[in-house]
């Protein structure tokens, strides 16, 4: 039996605390080479010839095998209009490789985008674990995957999903993966349930439709019959289930993971990304303006914010426990990956710093390539009994050998640790190494009994000792039979807003399911969440509420669960200003060089592109900007419909002069106003606000184009204007 951590306070009830410093350190400035990811050699180390875009100019067309090709037009033919000579190597390589050029695409999490980084360790874990990605000032590379859970690859970005939230450390002792989700809770609690929740959510195996929803007949039927299921749903139909972007998205480790110290002791944790922008999502509405607009939206600002120097950054926290027999904390047990643990009662504790500073040089090469497995640990990190945990270890190792054609999937440069590797697996498809010795077994004399064994003091991986014992059976224990106490957590922990946004989506989804009985059913289970909340949906498809049928004890909120109510750093929100090219360049020159100063990006929309004058270059025309796309508008020119007597730019007060505004610049105002965005008008924009009628919080007028109100920022820090809008709730 393992010795538990020493933990202040009372044994069993209090979580560790660790050492400081666990507040957020200034983010170090990326190095000059993690600006962009470093080709690798296939020693796995830094090539200085590896390819760039650069380097393409001016170099020879090859065969695979580096044999310089003078014509890859025509294939060889016996005569200008003879028949193709199957001797025509060139074309059979060519066209061999394009036709394997596509590999099965994930089972799940196949729409996904990356990007490189640094985790900086601010020491505090050093305490709990001996992993040397803990050390004090520790830097280790990362190489990060975002995701959505059923779509395929071709679907769009802002679908109501869960998100994966995957993080490669190529730490000096090798790889660890820490394969989480945007979500820190599963639908499921064994992983033998694993195909099931999945095939459910999945499109209809005879239409093929619906592509990447949940809002179908097969999904609701599982969730409704599967109750444990039913915590992880209520999380989906929050905003959560449609974040604003991968950037203002919380990552979770999901299971309990196990740490181990220099002297052997265990402490129970589970991990958390803690976004410096805060916590923030889409409207419903604007998820669906963005699956037509712009599909790849959640991509795209991901891509743009490293390239424009927005880097995004996530503090790493730890909930740590004590790591009794029963590992349970607080009534809660720690190896049921449907329940969370508040944070009120365990605060999260930070580890360090995540910053990501380039993006993929080659999406295959690295984004679709990039293989994570929940079993890639090091010493000083250690998995526990969870069902779910132990099943994922299985699961990626089989998924890798297929999606990636065999077993050397690791030597793939992405996949390569940064720490030597010297074992005796040997050739397989695509082995890349070139072993020495004669001896790839262990023991042997032929090679000097080599490579030897290493102990605990020359930093091998040692399983923590556990005492396993009981009956071979088929069952769960009694403390995963709660499935609705910590659905109803979330539920109380909502402000009126999300509440009403988690009505809506429920109403929208089953409204979608044509069985009634469905409907009838994942209601009982809406009932045993909380009768408001049944109530209104059932209104809303037309039904009958039922009655409550379970009874557990009352939960106490959590506010932690809530995205609102603070306020979050702007740097990089985007911020769109619309131009009239008549107006005053100037001052929108003044204006912009405001908003970048504020640490904002500020995308010009004018009604052509181009260069206005002034210095001033739009990057988005009336015909391409959407309101989906900025968080926040300024309105610093008045856009006629035409530049005629109808416009009177010079109208004063009393005046009965009228704008008529560009119907796409009232639609984008329009839309921002909907949508609680912040709306600032300045100079001749403001009788753009008001030829709309648009007033209320959040809707704010300037005297110049140069005023930038903070006003505006203040609100950028809260996200939205939610009080715009009353809730029914």
């Amino acid at each position: 039996m393992t010795t538990p951590a020493p933990v202040p306070g009372a044994p069993g009830s209090e979580p560790p605390t660790l050492e400081e410093p666990t507040e957020p350190r200034e983010v170090p400035p990326p190095k000059p080479d993690q600006q962009q990811p470093v080709p690798h050699s296939p020693t796995g180390a830094p090539s200085k010839d590896a390819p760039t875009a650069s380097a393409q100019q001016g170099a020879y067309l090859t065969t695979a095998t580096g044999v310089r090709i003078g014509d890859s037009d025509h294939s060889l033919k016996a005569g200008p209009r003879g028949p193709t000579l199957l001797s025509d190597h060139h074309l059979r390589e060519k066209i061999m490789h394009f036709d394997h050029e596509r590999i099965p695409e994930r089972v799940v999490h196949a729409r996904g985008a990356g990007a490189h980084g640094v985790f900086v360790s601010n020491g505090a874990a050093s305490k709990v674990s001996r992993a040397a990605v803990f050390a004090d000032g520790e830097e280790t590379p990362v190489f990060v995957r975002f995701s959505t859970v059923l779509g395929s690859r071709g679907s769009a970005d802002t679908v109501r999903d869960t998100r994966g939230f995957a993080t490669k450390f190529y730490t000096r002792e090798g790889n660890w993966d820490l394969v989480g989700n945007n979500i820190p809770v599963f639908f499921i609690q064994d992983g033998i349930k694993f195909p099931d929740v999945i095939h459910a959510g999945k499109p209809h195996p005879d239409r093929e439709i619906p592509q990447a929803q949940s809002a179908h007949d097969t999904f609701w039927d599982f969730v409704s019959l599967h109750t444990e299921a039913q915590h992880h749903a209520i999380w989906n139909m929050s905003d959560r289930g449609i974040p604003r972007s991968y950037r203002m998205m919380e990552g979770f480790g999901v299971h309990t993971f196990r740490l181990v110290d220099a002297d052997g002791q265990t402490t129970l944790v589970k991990f958390h990304w803690k976004p410096r922008l805060g916590v923030h999502s889409l409207t419903w509405e604007e998820a669906q303006l963005a699956g037509g607009v712009d599909p790849d939206f959640h991509r795209r600002d991901l891509y743009d914010a490293i390239e424009s120097g927005a880097h995004p950054v996530w503090d790493l926290g730890i909930q740590a426990f004590p790591d009794t027999p029963d590992q349970m904390f607080e009534g809660i047990d720690l190896l049921d990956s449907t329940k969370l643990v508040p944070e009120e009662l365990a605060p999260v504790q930070l580890v360090g710093t995540l910053t990501l500073t380039g993006n993929p040089t080659n999406f295959f090469a690295e984004t679709e390539q990039v293989a994570f497995h929940t079993g890639h640990l090091v010493p000083g990190i250690d998995g526990t009994d969870d069902p779910l945990l132990m099943a994922r270890n299985f699961s990626y190792l089989d998924t890798q050998l297929t999606r990636l054609a065999g077993p050397n999937f690791n030597q793939i440069p992405v996949n390569r640790p940064h720490a030597p590797v010297n074992d005796n697996h040997r050739d397989g498809f695509h082995q890349q190494a070139v072993h020495g010795g004669v001896a790839p077994y262990k023991p042997n004399s032929l090679d000097a009994g080599c490579p030897f064994f290493a102990g605990a003091d020359e930093g091998a991986f040692v399983d923590v000792p556990v005492e396993v014992q009981g009956s071979k059976v088929r069952e769960n224990p009694a403390s995963y039979d709660d499935h609705f106490s910590q659905a109803r957590l979330f539920w109380l922990s909502m402000s009126p807003v999300e509440q009403e946004h988690i009505v809506n989506a429920y109403s929208f989804e089953l409204g979608k399911c044509y069985e009634q009985a469905i409907k009838e059913r994942q209601l009982i289970a809406l009932a045993n969440i909380d009768a408001d909340l049944c109530a209104r949906v059932s209104q809303a498809l037309g039904l009958v509420a039922p009655e409550r049928t379970v009874e557990y004890e009352e939960p106490e909120p959590s506010p932690a669960l809530s995205q609102l109510g603070g306020t979050w750093p702007t740097d990089g929100r985007l911020v769109g200003v619309v131009v009239d090219p008549d107006g005053d360049l100037a001052g929108v020159a003044a204006m912009r060089e405001e908003l970048m100063a504020q640490g904002l990006l500020p995308l010009l929309i004018a009604p052509r592109g181009g260069d206005l004058g002034d210095g001033l270059v739009a990057q988005r025309t009336f015909a391409t900007a959407r309101s989906i796309e900025f968080d926040a508008l300024v309105v610093a020119g008045a856009a006629p419909l035409a530049a005629d007597a109808l416009t009177s730019r010079d109208s004063k007060a009393g005046d009965d002069s009228t704008v008529r505004t560009d119907p796409r610049v009232g639609l984008l105002v329009q839309e921002c106003f909907r949508h609680c965005k912040a709306v600032l008008a300045v100079g001749d924009g403001r009788a753009v606000v008001e030829e709309l009628g648009l007033v209320g919080a959040g809707i704010m007028t300037g005297d110049g184009e140069g005023d930038v109100r903070e006003e505006l920022l203040a609100l950028l820090g809260t996200h939205r204007s939610w009080e715009r809008f009353a809730t029914s709730m």
